[in-house]
């Protein structure tokens, strides 16, 4: 299809001029769809259908959406300007709006992820040996889609003829035993790094948005108290900055979700005080009042290891100047890998899904955050963990799973029935033109439908589902303190 270009050149971060090439975007939008199995992974009817039913190929649908990349780039006057041209940077933020606008959100996603990942590179942030990719670490999703298959769960199918036998327990109990293995070996992996003498101070626990980083911290911390370590917990939500610093976007909502929506420069000294055997004035955040109400002075004893559990963990301008050998970090994600359906499709639930339902919860239960709000919102929490914490998750010394295949049945209880938490589709009517939160309702309404869930008895058993369990964190019943939730 013919579109008009009068775009050139196209400035580089060098600052040098080279000429548009529309072929390099078609390439880089191919490639992206192709590393998660096809656009045929974002195939939505009544949102981006027709575009499959006019292009017949993944090459056909590549080149159509580089043909949108250069219509918009066109469209701003600057561009035609020869002293003007338009960056990488800006082209790459038109394929990004180009993709999420006719609906190819998986393929945004997997774009994203390496884009920042190359930046990452660039900035010696990350060697080539951890660079993440589009996000799916192929090695580690191989082996827990294996230990799924021979617990008869890869499938949602499966999932739900073990629901429907009453063979859950065994499933919970053997999951959750993984993940215990899991933190007993990070934790083995603390105290070696100090037997051999590693001048290790700081332990980071950092993951994207209701991955279970509190519980996993709890954990964590209590496998190593019982050699004796000592933690001073440093909670980072005081270094936000004050409200009228975050501003609002059209249905007044505001981005948390970015590090930039802390104050990483006092951030970064206070920590090498601390590190240093300073005191700090660590201030104090009212999230009633939004903004930092007081400060309080604290110490990190020489018997102490500072610990954070923190979105950014691995955000490098946090920890700059700081030796690494000083730091410990652990990244957690939920990574259940699960197929649609029987398999057939060979489309797999989307870890997102998983902790935006998560999120959903906990934000109606223990933050008077409704989950439409939370589902209007969720735009922000991608595009901060694609960009600060995913492509960085190769930096991390030890990764555990935080995803489990009871996950499903036993948050869809909270999700149906007269008291669901999920929105009602009416509820989106305001809101005609936000295709990011209709696709995920969709898909999650979806997704719920076919899932044969547990019964509130069973979820509110701590026989069944133990109260130390990570879910326990958003469905409830946590016998572990979680501060946010209070």
């Amino acid at each position: 299809m013919a579109v008009q270009n009068r775009i050139v050149k196209v400035q580089k971060r060098n600052r040098a001029l080279v000429r548009f090439d529309g072929e390099r975007i078609r390439r880089a939008i191919f490639r992206a769809a192709e590393s998660i199995g096809g656009f045929g992974q974002d195939y939505l009817p009544e949102i981006n259908d027709k575009i499959f039913q006019a292009w017949s190929s993944d090459e056909a649908i590549a080149e159509f959406l580089a043909d949108a990349v250069a219509v918009c780039l066109n469209s701003d006057p600057h561009h035609l300007i020869s002293n003007f041209p338009p960056t990488i940077e800006v082209i790459q933020d038109e394929v990004l709006h180009t993709l999420r606008s006719y609906g190819f959100q998986n393929t945004a996603d997997a774009y994203a992820c390496y884009r920042w990942g190359r930046h990452w590179l660039r900035e010696g942030a990350v060697i080539r040996e951890k660079f993440a990719g589009n996000g799916f670490p192929k090695t580690q999703m191989e082996t827990i889609l294996a230990w799924n298959r021979e617990h008869a769960c890869d499938t949602v199918a499966g999932l739900n003829e073990l629901v429907r036998k009453g063979r859950m327990k065994s499933l919970i109990d053997d999951s959750i035993a993984l993940y215990e293995a899991s933190l007993d070996a990070a934790a083995a992996k603390v105290l070696r790094r100090l037997e051999q003498g590693d001048p290790l101070r700081m332990i980071w626990i950092a993951g994207p948005s209701s991955s279970g980083k509190t519980t996993t911290t709890v954990k964590l911390t209590e496998r190593l108290s019982q050699h004796g370590l000592r933690f001073l917990m440093l909670n980072l939500d005081d270094y936000f900055w004050s409200l009228v610093e975050h501003p609002t976007d059209w249905i007044n909502d505001r981005n948390y979700e970015t590090p930039e929506a802390m104050d990483i420069q006092l951030l970064n000294h206070h920590l090498g005080a601390l590190l240093e055997g300073k005191s700090i004035e660590k201030p104090v955040y009212s999230f009633k009042e939004g903004r930092r109400v007081t400060s309080k002075t604290i110490r990190l004893e020489p018997d102490q290891m500072l610990l954070l559990d923190c979105l950014h963990g691995l955000y490098p301008p946090i920890t700059e100047g700081i030796d690494p050998r000083s730091q410990f970090r652990l990244y957690i994600e939920t990574l259940n890998v699960m197929y649609e359906g029987d398999g057939s499709s060979q489309r797999l639930t989307r870890f997102t899904d998983v902790r935006l339902l998560r999120r959903m919860l906990r934000d109606s239960r223990h933050r008077n955050h409704s989950p439409l709000l939370t589902m209007l919102h969720w735009h922000y929490v991608r595009s901060g963990e694609l960009f600060s914490i995913i492509p960085l998750s190769g930096l991390a010394d030890h990764s555990i799973n935080g995803g489990f295949p009871f996950d499903l049945p036993a948050v869809k209880p909270f999700f149906s029935g007269q008291n669901s938490c999920l929105p009602l589709p009416e509820d989106f009517h305001p809101y005609p033109g936000f295709l990011d939160a209709r696709i995920r309702y969709e898909r999650v309404s979806e997704l719920l439908n076919s899932v044969e869930g547990l019964n509130l008895d069973q979820v509110n058993d701590l026989s069944f589902i133990p109260g130390d369990a990570v879910l326990r964190e958003f469905i409830g019943g946590s016998n572990i303190k979680i501060p946010h939730n209070e």
